[in-house]
């Protein structure tokens, strides 16, 4: 499969760039604008890539009918949501809170009027929540801008995402990044299928990535070893703060951590070519690997026996494998017993 990678503002974002992790924000602002900011500012001290917001209109979003969530104990559906909703009037400020912070501001538009005010300022990418990506017509609006559109797959099966990819590509956008995502809050590890992200890719030649919802962030990490160049986790300032969201987000200093360790992975990882020591390996190779030692002193002039060499630590002398040349060749020198061996000797 060819090298892959899209830009999200100044961002590089796939194949050879390093993972992007969302802060996920979502409706965890509580309608409170300076809350909003000061989670801006805990992204972007925690050393996120970029900052995520959820746009929508109650009205426009669910029926009054829809019944209650069991998780969110049948709550009234409708009043819920109209109480996450995020004021529009702070987009251009938030997004130029998050440019002075030096973090990507970005949001996920559920509706025709929010993607078209999200590409009035400029916006670098738009996001698709799972529970959207049944709307192509939603999709293909997102991707008539020209931006990278990133799906997130929660529940989806292939056909869904088929449609999804092909809604894209309708409107000639193959910008595309495939999150594999677990719609439950929150979500159990046993259900997070990390290996989906490799079947996304193959099937659709697309990046791919993860949308976590699970305790903590060792799934997050785990799904950076296997190939997820962006990923998104939900983070709040107090986990007792009343909304849906709040109680399996992660905290600033968790979310610092995270990106922290997401980072040492990504180095862990490495390029796979197996080249031999490290430079910072040299003293190691050399006084702890094994070499050929004499096991007893050996005159000058003597022919050298199996019984004469020994195999220990360090280094410095014939590797081990070259043992057979070594016997019947005649010493040189006079070698001490307990001292490595040299072809200088020999």
């Amino acid at each position: 499969m060819t090298a892959k990678h899209i830009q999200v503002g100044n961002r590089a974002v796939g194949d050879g760039a390093p993972c992007f992790i969302v802060a996920e924000v979502g409706s965890n602002h509580n309608q409170d604008f300076d809350m909003a900011r000061r989670l801006i500012d805990a992204a972007a001290k925690a050393g996120a890539d970029a900052v995520k917001f959820q746009t929508f209109r109650a009205a426009e979003h669910y029926s009054r009918k829809t019944p209650g969530f069991s998780y969110l104990e049948s709550q009234d559906t409708f009043s819920l949501i109209k109480s996450l909703e995020l004021n529009r009037d702070w987009h251009a400020p938030l997004k130029q809170h998050a440019e002075t912070c030096g973090i990507e501001f970005f949001s996920s538009p559920c509706d025709a009027e929010a993607i078209a005010e999200l590409e009035r300022l400029g916006a670098p990418a738009y996001k698709v929540a799972s529970f959207d990506l049944p709307d192509t017509g939603l999709i293909n609006r997102m991707a008539t801008t020209g931006k990278p559109v990133i799906l997130s797959t929660g529940m989806a099966d292939m056909d869904d995402v088929r449609r999804g990819v092909e809604a894209c590509k309708a409107a000639k956008n193959d910008q595309i990044v495939l999150l594999q995502c677990t719609s439950l809050y929150p979500a159990p590890a046993e259900l997070t299928n990390l290996r989906a992200m490799e079947t996304l890719r193959d099937a659709f030649d697309c990046l791919v990535g993860y949308s976590d919802h699970t305790r903590g962030d060792h799934i997050t990490i785990a799904a950076v070893t296997r190939g997820a160049c962006l990923v998104e986790k939900h983070f709040t300032l107090d986990r007792n703060q009343p909304g849906p969201d709040h109680p399996f987000a992660i905290h600033p200093d968790e979310l610092a951590d995270m990106v922290h360790r997401v980072r040492e992975v990504e180095a862990a990882i490495g390029d796979g070519i197996k080249a031999g020591p490290r430079d910072e390996e040299r003293e190691m190779y050399e006084k702890g690997r094994r070499s050929l030692h004499a096991s007893r002193d050996i005159a000058a002039g003597e022919s050298i026996a199996k019984d004469m060499l020994t195999v220990k630590r360090p280094g410095y002398g014939i590797p081990p494998h070259e043992a057979e040349k070594v016997i019947g060749c005649v010493a040189k020198v006079d070698i001490k017993a307990d001292q490595w061996i040299t072809w200088d000797m020999v």
